[in-house]
């Protein structure tokens, strides 16, 4: 069983496709006919009008795959089952920090394909993000554990590194997309979609959760982040990096 058959339950329902983190994918992705979706999760990310195979360990999200997404092979980064150079491009958003052995499966993308697109975030941003810092700091160590996309884009020897700020009303329901919506991070279901908080200490994330509400009920929370409510987006550290 892999991590997000015990985590992924209802996963679909709160991280969905927002076009504005698609369109530069699509960019970046460049004349790509054939590409590899190395974790592609529920395939909220999947490039349309292409030759597109998905490459997904967990059964939990595969069977959240909607009608009509791209043929699933059920294999892990590490591990890719096609030839070298088989693909035109490959593509891994907001997997590679789930990886055990993330050098070798950024290596498996390089044999497999020509180019790849690699979408992570930089783990110094996102522990600075406020839920962390003043509420569930014990995020931070499951975070700092994790490869940060510097060291990913060093590694692939990044042509170019994008960042991609969060909107404030991001649809797809990343740990940090809350940002100016703090009462979201109320919701169970909200908490679940987010791997940072589900793979932390329950009890942990329980303390955070209630010092959160009672600041909201008390407006201690709008008052110390004011500057962030004219805000229509904010860098959590997202970079698309390309190769």
């Amino acid at each position: 069983m892999t991590r997000y058959d015990e985590i992924g339950v209802g996963y679909a329902r709160g991280r969905r496709t927002d076009p504005r983190w698609l369109t530069p994918l699509l960019d970046a992705l460049g004349p790509a006919a054939s590409v590899l979706d190395v974790g592609s999760g529920t395939g909220s990310y999947e490039p349309p009008g292409r030759q597109v195979v998905a490459v997904e360990p967990s059964a939990e999200m595969i069977r959240q795959r909607a009608p009509g997404a791209a043929p699933v092979v059920r294999a892990v980064a590490e591990a890719l089952p096609f030839a070298d150079g088989a693909f035109d491009a490959a593509l891994a958003v907001l997997t590679v920090h789930h990886w055990r052995d993330w050098r070798r499966g950024l290596a498996e993308l390089r044999r497999v394909a020509r180019r790849q697109v690699v979408l992570a975030y930089d783990t110094a941003l996102h522990n600075d993000f406020w839920l962390v810092r003043e509420y569930v700091p014990e995020v931070a160590s499951l975070e700092s554990s994790r490869p940060s996309a510097p060291e990913i884009a060093a590694f692939l020897g990044a042509s170019s590194v994008i960042g991609l700020p969060v909107p404030w009303d991001f649809t797809d329901g990343v740990f940090p997309a809350h940002w100016r919506r703090p009462e979201a991070y109320l919701d169970p279901a909200v908490r679940r979609s987010c791997s940072a908080l589900a793979q932390t200490s329950p009890a942990a994330v329980e303390r955070g959760i209630a010092r959160l509400r009672a600041d909201l009920e008390s407006g201690r929370w709008h008052a110390e982040h004011a500057e962030l409510l004219d805000r229509a987006e904010w860098d959590a550290g997202f970079r698309l990096i390309l190769t």
